[in-house]
């Protein structure tokens, strides 16, 4: 780590917590240790000029959230409409009326890019390093929380198609949309199957002279409506009655499909296809061909679509999908290794996220550096061997917020457990005979690119990572922090 002159006309600044990260996760927590801690020194570190994360980030046309609404919204706060599937501007309105709401904006510090923490055992400290107008500083804490998700936000995932040097219209990468790209009669081929493929096809076909998904396997993808029924139903009770109910409803629904698919996978395959198979009659799409994945429900994450909005725009002719695989791009659009030949004007590379741990921050424990990949997950919040430093990564098969609101309340109770029992630090210990698993069983490209350098899980609890919000629950929410597995000092 870089050293800084700390002179005592410039002292070092101490903060008895500090978040990494102004998105959905550092401003939920920022809120919560502000209202139940309020006598904490709190600070929050920001990278880029403005909050909101991934929602302020991403600019694509239809950027909306995958998950529902009334379980993606924090549990303390909730989302304000019947809306299941969020457009990306209402929720980044959501998120910064929060921030304002819980007097948490005047606690972020934009443009503050961290890039390493060092912990002091004899001093019971995180000093973080960060740069902000081009010149490095410090700040201590008692407390670092990492709350930068885990992809990178400097570069998406950009495999290098052969010939793409003679294409002459334009190539865009979802992570970097030009604020002036216009599609309006143009022939787009978007490459890529996942979310932001099959929320880009139905907001662009519309204006597009044609929009075609070009896909090298297909996706298990769903329509859900656009607006929840239980919360239109409901529409006339109380907030405070009203939300719980269409929140556990939603809750309960996404565990219940989500075990069943895993222990019926036959099953939940049949009941996809003849969805699917119904949603795309008149299209003249086979769906084996292009809908029926080579794994099983839930491998990797499903595809919702609200109101059945990327069928209808394959119903009106004005999209397609085609499945298989890229010769090279040429100076009108795209060859493939079939021998057809795809026009295009611009050509859309949705082709996923890299992951980078922690926001590729840099740690050391007493000196010694902190390696990731040789680290284990506790209750996947915290890293074995790192004391005082928690971090928040959301489901991969539910809301991510359902996991930030967990973490933020096993935060807050750290923080109560230790002032009550005046104790300056906590850590994992690992115990050498818990088996190692990957950080995350999931087979979905942007984490096997990863794996190699995230965390280790164990094969069995506090070590193993459940992806059940209600096992989570009463292990995170409610289990004692002191389970002789965290040591304390």
């Amino acid at each position: 780590m870089t050293s800084q002159d700390t002179s005592p006309a410039q002292p070092v600044e101490d903060v008895d917590v500090l978040v990494i990260g102004a998105g959905l996760s550092g401003i939920g927590a920022a809120c919560q240790i502000v209202t139940r801690h309020p006598g904490k020194s709190v600070a929050v570190l920001e990278a880029r000029a403005t909050s909101g994360g991934t929602w302020d980030l991403f600019r694509y046309p239809g950027i909306r959230s995958d998950s529902d609404m009334f379980t993606f919204g924090f549990r303390w706060r909730p989302w304000p409409s019947d809306t299941a599937l969020a457009d990306g501007h209402l929720i980044l309105d959501y998120l910064r009326a929060v921030a304002e709401e819980y007097d948490v904006e005047r606690l972020i510090r934009y443009d503050h890019r961290v890039t390493s923490a060092a912990w002091s055992s004899d001093e019971q400290r995180w000093t973080v390093t960060y740069t902000h107008d081009g010149v490095e500083k410090q700040v201590r804490c008692s407390l670092l929380w990492g709350c930068s998700g885990y992809y990178d936000y400097d570069q998406g995932h950009a495999p290098v198609f052969p010939g793409a040097e003679y294409f002459e219209g334009q190539v865009v990468h979802p992570q970097f949309w030009p604020e002036d790209l216009d599609h309006a009669g143009k022939k787009v081929v978007v490459i890529g199957s996942g979310a932001t493929a099959v929320t880009l096809v139905p907001a662009m076909a519309p204006t597009a002279e044609h929009v075609t998904m070009l896909q090298r396997s297909p996706t298990y993808i769903l329509s859900r409506p656009g607006r929840d029924g239980w919360g239109k139903a409901l529409a006339r009770l109380p907030e405070k009655l009203r939300f719980p109910l269409v929140r556990w409803k939603n809750i309960l629904v996404q565990v219940g499909s989500y075990q069943l698919f895993q222990r019926r996978p036959e099953w939940g395959k049949n009941l996809i296809r003849t969805a699917t198979a119904r949603q795309l009659e008149g299209t003249g799409l086979d769906v084996d061909t292009h809908f029926k994945p080579d794994y099983n429900p839930w491998d990797q994450r499903l595809c919702f679509v609200p109101d059945s909005d990327l069928f209808k725009a394959l119903r009106s002719g004005k999209a397609d999908v085609v499945t298989d695989h890229i010769d090279t791009f040429d100076a009108t659009g795209i060859r493939l290794t079939s021998g057809k030949h795809l026009d295009a004007d611009i050509i859309v590379t949705a082709t996923g996220l890299r992951l980078k741990a922690f926001g590729g921050i840099s740690m050391t424990v007493d000196g010694a550096e902190v390696k990731a990949h040789e680290t284990m997950a506790y209750k996947a919040l915290m890293l074995s061997g790192v004391p005082n430093f928690v971090y928040t990564i959301g489901y991969t098969n539910a809301s991510w917020t359902l996991k930030a609101d967990l973490v933020s309340d096993y935060v807050c109770r750290m923080l109560e457990h230790l002032d009550t029992h005046g104790l300056s630090s906590f850590v994992a210990e690992r115990d050498p005979s818990v088996g190692e698993r990957p950080f995350m069983d999931f087979q979905s490209g942007y984490v096997l690119r990863a794996l190699d350098h995230l965390p280790r899980q164990g094969d069995r609890a506090p070590w193993m990572l459940k992806q059940n919000y209600l096992t989570d629950l009463r292990t995170i929410r409610h289990d004692e922090l002191d389970d002789g597995v965290l040591a304390f000092r």
